[in-house]
């Protein structure tokens, strides 16, 4: 079907074979979007990414006798959940995009119905809703403890390579540049028990709002960790 915005109307969401699309003009947007946990880069990321050792899972909290409960409040295609998950935390998934949240829910119904990912994916749990506006809310509904926000907003990019990737050219037309990225932090820190984290391209500035109290970098991007007490053991 095709979505409503003007801008959105050269996109459809379709079935084609076994799972739902996000489809446009091919020479723009090349091949058609879809989450899939079972097979390609998940798969491989399941199998090999290296555990607790990456860089997401250390600053989420993840550690002998630590499993923190994730909400990722950014979720997106859900491949950062995905990983937290198939590491064995619970993670409430928060998805303000309506297209995007179809798509989720498509990739973790697959999950659910194959063997291999069958247990990850029962710990991704999705709700459609606006993290800005009520976080809040939607955390206290789902059941799900808080102790740690995972935020991946939208980074503005200006230069040139990024037209490289149209997979993401389909994905920014939808989801947009996280403007309001400050408050997002802002309710994400009035929400989390135990801390905020938040992924970041390397050389970006902070958020604007608090100073993080760690940073844990990697080569093209970092964690800027915001703590409010220690995730411990038990």
């Amino acid at each position: 079907m095709p979505l409503g915005e003007p801008e959105e109307a050269e996109l459809t969401l379709e079935r084609r074979e076994d799972r739902l699309v996000l489809a446009g003009d091919p020479r723009r947007y090349g091949h058609p979007l879809a989450v899939d946990f079972v097979a390609g880069r998940a798969a491989h990321r399941r199998r090999f990414g290296g555990g607790r050792g990456q860089l997401i899972a250390r600053a989420c909290g993840l550690g002998k006798g630590v499993m923190p409960s994730v909400v990722d409040a950014t979720a997106g295609l859900g491949r950062d959940a995905f990983v937290l998950a198939s590491l064995g935390a619970e993670v409430l998934l928060v998805e303000r995009v309506a297209a995007i949240f179809a798509l989720l829910e498509d990739g973790v119904a697959r999950a659910l119905a194959d063997p291999e990912t069958a247990e990850v994916a029962a710990r991704m749990h999705l709700v459609h809703g606006d993290a800005t506006r009520e976080l809040d809310a939607l955390v206290a509904a789902s059941g799900v403890a808080p102790q740690v926000v995972h935020l991946d907003p939208m980074f503005p990019h200006r230069d040139k390579s990024s037209l490289v990737k149209k997979e993401m050219r389909l994905f920014r037309l939808l989801a947009g540049d996280d403007n309001d990225a400050p408050r997002l932090l802002e309710a994400a820190l009035d929400v989390a028990t135990h801390r905020v984290v938040v992924k970041r391209p390397r050389k970006a500035p902070p958020i604007a709002g608090p100073a993080p109290r760690h940073v844990i970098a990697g080569k093209t991007s970092r964690y800027d960790l915001y703590v409010h007490r220690s995730l411990t053991s038990g």
